[in-house]
């Protein structure tokens, strides 16, 4: 993982072309290469050896701005097999299950790869990512989009192809993170897995998910009591005066989940929040009437 994110433009390098509209390009830098658009076309050439930053022209006049992907914007881009995992959950995961240089951290549900992005980066070179997906063509794409923004095989990472709960064989693992259809069901699995202290996060979709992930994790006896959110963002217009907020965001995407695993034998303090009557349905209500 020792690929360049800085100095001058080289052979190989992927760069980011942005015209006067904000319309994107995404070019694998060729000696011999050259960037066609109905706007005209710009050789390679005339990028390599100059700084991030720099401004080309194309044969039909159009000026565009270079700069190499952040990753953010090379994870809305990149080919997708499943949806990918977008840069603000992705940001609440790296952040808020606090995935620090040198752990050991495993994924199940791969997707296309993005999440795999962040947690490499995260990790760092001294890390360890061990990502688990059922479907062998999402895997395949998602080894594709990872490879090609490291600019090559991440020896930090192992992808392996099948069941999460079957194919797990790690321990001591200081994060699980689960995007999956039923997280709930790798939670026995995660808690043997995890050292205590650790932290599980899972990402869901809908609040029937959501509260079947969280009340699996209260139930197991191994975790903290789980804590839930979602992100949203919303840009803002600002030109002089004219500062308001854009009529589109990010709105939701997802649910996070967060929990951390207890020393093997500890039972949880009991929780001195009571739960709304009905919370939990007519019949446990009248059980405790």
């Amino acid at each position: 993982m020792g690929f360049r994110r800085h100095g001058p433009f080289q052979a190989g390098d992927q760069v980011q072309l942005t015209d006067p509209k904000n319309k994107r390009h995404t070019v694998t830098l060729k000696e011999d290469g050259v960037f066609h658009t109905h706007k005209g076309g710009i050789p390679h050439s005339e990028l390599i050896g100059r700084p991030e930053g720099s401004v080309v022209r194309s044969s039909g006049g159009t000026q565009y701005l270079a700069f190499r992907h952040l990753l953010s914007d090379y994870t809305l881009s990149m080919p997708r097999g499943a949806a990918v995992i977008y840069p603000k959950d992705a940001a609440q995961i790296v952040a808020m299950a606090d995935v620090f240089p040198g752990a050991r951290v495993v994924e199940a549900g791969v997707g296309s790869g993005a999440l795999s992005c962040f947690l490499l980066r995260a990790v760092g070179t001294e890390g360890r990512l061990i990502s688990y997906e059922r479907r062998q063509d999402f895997a395949d794409i998602a080894a594709k989009n990872v490879e090609k923004f490291y600019g090559g095989p991440v020896d930090q990472w192992r992808l392996v192809v099948g069941d999460f709960v079957e194919a797990l064989d790690e321990s001591d693992v200081d994060r699980i993170i689960l995007d999956m259809l039923a997280p709930w069901e790798c939670v026995d699995a995660a808690a043997k897995a995890l050292t205590p202290g650790g932290v599980i996060c899972c990402y869901v979709a809908t609040t029937t998910q959501l509260s079947r992930t969280v009340e699996t994790l209260r139930e197991h006896g191994s975790f903290t009591e789980p804590h839930a959110w979602e992100t949203l963002v919303r840009d803002w217009h600002v030109e002089g005066l004219a500062v308001r907020p854009d009529h589109r965001m990010v709105g939701h995407t997802g649910f996070l989940v967060t929990a951390r695993r207890m020393a093997d034998g500890v039972t949880p303090p009991p929780r001195r929040r009571r739960p709304a009557k009905g919370a939990y349905g007519e019949e446990s209500t009248s059980s405790t009437a």
